[in-house]
């Protein structure tokens, strides 16, 4: 019975977590390169004195799924979608590198390429610099070019690359910002290979029908762990009266 009411206990408690987990999937459907976070269920022991008829159930989100998603043109020079396998590497906040599918870029007030969400943009030597009044254009190998903004014909210059990386993928590891990062002690080097296509977006790869199914399938798996805690909590009812009869 205490076995009973403990699986059933941290079984509902995890299938909470595993709910919230595909709702974050959900929420982000419409964001650009997400990566869906994968679930998964596994039973553990209890440690210590008098515990040993104890199991419970811990969630955990082992990896995520690097299927690529669907790939969109939008026609704007500053949209940029990485092609099969690879990852376009920004600066964050602390100056490591961070990893990024969402190729939406735009450039700050202080001329400096960017992510939609203020991240820098890493080239060959860090961060990439564009000059005003310049269109710029973003070639299949990561190649940033410049055009002044006038009427007359001039030489296309080129700024930068943009720094684009293929680390293995049990190397990489989420953040709560949605950026990915590689395991400490690893570093990551360009990837020739890793190719892009200018004017358009990845979109997320998350399976909207998959994910519904599973929310669905996860409310009733709650369910029943709540019916076997109250089936325990009437067995212990019973049981007690049963005592309380043969004294």
């Amino acid at each position: 019975m205490d076995r009973m009411i403990y699986v059933a206990m941290s079984g509902a408690k995890q299938m909470m977590g595993q709910q919230a987990t595909v709702a974050n999937n959900l929420a982000n459907a419409g964001t650009n390169g997400f990566r869906a976070q994968i679930g998964a269920f596994r039973a553990a022991e209890t440690q210590g004195a008098g515990a040993a008829t104890r199991a419970f159930v811990v969630d955990s989100t082992p990896g995520a799924d690097f299927t690529p998603g669907p790939i969109q043109q939008t026609g704007r020079d500053l949209d940029v979608a990485v092609e099969g396998a690879g990852w376009i590497a920004v600066q964050l906040a602390d100056g490591s590198e961070g990893y990024t599918r969402n190729g939406s870029l735009q450039v700050n007030v202080n001329g400096v390429l960017q992510t939609r969400n203020g991240l820098n943009v890493l080239g060959d030597g860090g961060p990439i610099a564009v000059p005003e009044n310049t269109r710029i254009t973003v070639g299949g190998d990561g190649t940033v070019s410049t055009v002044p903004n006038t009427n007359q014909a001039t030489q296309v210059i080129s700024i930068g690359r943009i720094k684009l990386v293929n680390p293995p993928e049990q190397q990489l590891v989420r953040g709560d910002d949605g950026i990915f990062r590689v395991k400490p002690g690893t570093t990551v080097d360009v990837d020739p290979k890793v190719k892009v296509q200018g004017g358009a977006l990845e979109g997320s790869n998350v399976n909207v029908v998959d994910a519904m199914v599973s929310m669905i399938a996860l409310a009733r798996q709650f369910d029943m762990h709540m019916k076997v805690l109250q089936n325990a909590d009437g067995n212990d009812r019973q049981a007690t009266q049963l005592l309380s009869m043969n004294r």
